[in-house]
């Protein structure tokens, strides 16, 4: 899948390394993210199979970078990837959830202190996704002229803005649940 990310990155620009791990960072994180090692191994790869090529770009007072661009063949293979259909659901791992399952053996108080830092994360989540997202959103789509391109990048982030939403209900849901059989009000 993150051949598919970087070479759906590589359409719109060339990029090394670093930048298409700045551009995920800002764009697709709240549903496809990945290491800057993992992206390096990746392009490696997507070059061996011709997927992208890269060059090295001189650059004065840093290290030269080296530059990847998408080939004909990676067009055809991302526009075929995203042809077709996913016809069922993805599982996914909340690493909470996992803890909280088996968390009943756990003084209520740890409990909470776990459910309150997960809300304040998930808070600071949600009000990225309400301002710093959509600004670069905006600000990206303006500067390359790509309307169509960015009302589905704002689906995407509308997604994590509601899933952020979702996740602080259900804490706050929660907190009480445990509050009350703590017997805290």
């Amino acid at each position: 899948m993150l051949t598919y990310a970087l070479l759906g990155f590589l359409t719109y620009q060339n990029a090394s390394g670093y930048d298409l791990k700045q551009l995920m960072d800002v764009s697709t994180s709240n549903f496809w993210h990945a290491k800057q090692s993992q992206i390096y191994t990746t392009l490696k790869k997507m070059e061996k199979d011709e997927l992208v090529l890269s060059h090295i770009e001189p650059q004065e007072s840093r290290p030269n970078r080296r530059v990847y661009e998408i080939t004909e063949a990676g067009r055809a293979d991302l526009k075929n990837w995203t042809a077709q259909p996913i016809t069922q659901i993805e599982s996914r791992k909340e690493k909470l959830l996992l803890k909280l399952f088996f968390s009943a053996q756990l003084d209520p108080q740890r409990i909470l202190t776990e459910l309150r830092l997960q809300k304040n994360l998930h808070q600071t989540q949600l009000e990225k996704y309400q301002t710093i997202t959509k600004d670069v959103i905006a600000q990206f789509s303006a500067s390359l002229d790509m309307q169509e391109d960015a009302k589905l990048w704002e689906a995407t982030r509308r997604f994590g803005e509601l899933y952020a939403e979702m996740y602080v209900r259900w804490l706050d849901e929660t907190i009480k649940s445990v509050e009350q059989g703590a017997g805290e009000q």
